[in-house]
């Protein structure tokens, strides 16, 4: 069972890692478009983006109460 202001710290910590999930698109798509891209870097901002929408999934099923069957 998650204490309300458990749920309320998950729900900011979501949040967060949406803001930087989105700022992470943008600076991405902006890099991709540069005729001088540089891949490493493009790679490495790309798994932080997955690692944060995984991270993001994680913290929202535990939002989400289990269904019994």
């Amino acid at each position: 069972m998650i204490i309300t202001a458990d749920v309320e710290e998950l729900k900011q910590r979501i949040n967060q890692l949406h803001i930087e999930h989105r700022d992470l698109d943008d600076v991405i798509s902006q890099l991709s478009q540069r005729n001088a891209q540089d891949q490493l870097q493009l790679q490495r901002l790309k798994k932080r983006r997955l690692y944060l929408k995984d991270q993001i999934a994680m913290l929202e099923r535990q939002l989400t109460p289990d269904i019994r069957a």
